[in-house]
């Protein structure tokens, strides 16, 4: 009986649709990245307190010949911590003014879950805990900074010189395939 199905082509047809659905619903949902995890750990800038002590240990070689000026120093300009919306998040993210007068956005310790297509964007709009926090990101201004390096860990992103930090209230963990916040973190000024 199984074969005598098999040999309409309506049954072949239905096969190939079911199959083109499967393939197409894996690539957009991507359910095997709920159980993977992508950890990065990049260094992250030291920068000076307000109180005038580091709070990372710099690059430059112990063996540098000390310097008669204080240098320059990268200073951070807001921070805040991470709160959930759709998915558990956690961690801390800073706007941090190099001393070459560039700017990075420093996430420190992100632990979030892994998704189809997250990325970082600065916003205008303030974070809102609960649902009602989840979509407002693209409602007001922002700047897709860039994909999300990974799910977990430390992580630095150069910010353009087009980024209007003034305007700059929050960060999200954006999932840019189904418009919806991961987390965020509220920037406030240091």
């Amino acid at each position: 009986m199984l074969t005598r199905a098999l040999r309409s082509p309506l049954a072949w047809v239905s096969i190939v649709v079911v199959g083109v659905l499967a393939v197409a619903g894996l690539y957009w949902f991507q359910p095997w990245k709920l159980v993977t995890d992508e950890v990065v750990d990049e260094a992250l800038p030291a920068v000076v307190t307000s109180s005038g002590a580091a709070t990372a240990t710099p690059t430059a070689s112990a063996t540098a010949a000390p310097t008669t000026t204080a240098p320059a120093a990268n200073r951070v300009l807001a921070a805040g911590d991470f709160i959930s919306h759709e998915h558990e998040t956690r961690g801390s993210a800073e706007i941090v003014r190099l001393a070459n007068g560039g700017h990075q956005l420093v996430l420190r310790g992100l632990d979030t879950s892994n998704g189809p297509d997250l990325r970082v964007w600065l916003t205008d709009q303030p974070v809102i805990d609960g649902t009602a926090g989840w979509r407002v990101f693209d409602d007001g201004r922002w700047v897709e900074v860039a994909k999300l390096k990974g799910n977990k860990g430390d992580q630095v992103y150069d910010l353009p010189a087009s980024v209007d930090l003034a305007t700059t209230r929050s960060v999200t963990i954006w999932c840019k395939r189904f418009s919806v916040s991961f987390g965020a973190a509220e920037l406030k000024s240091a």
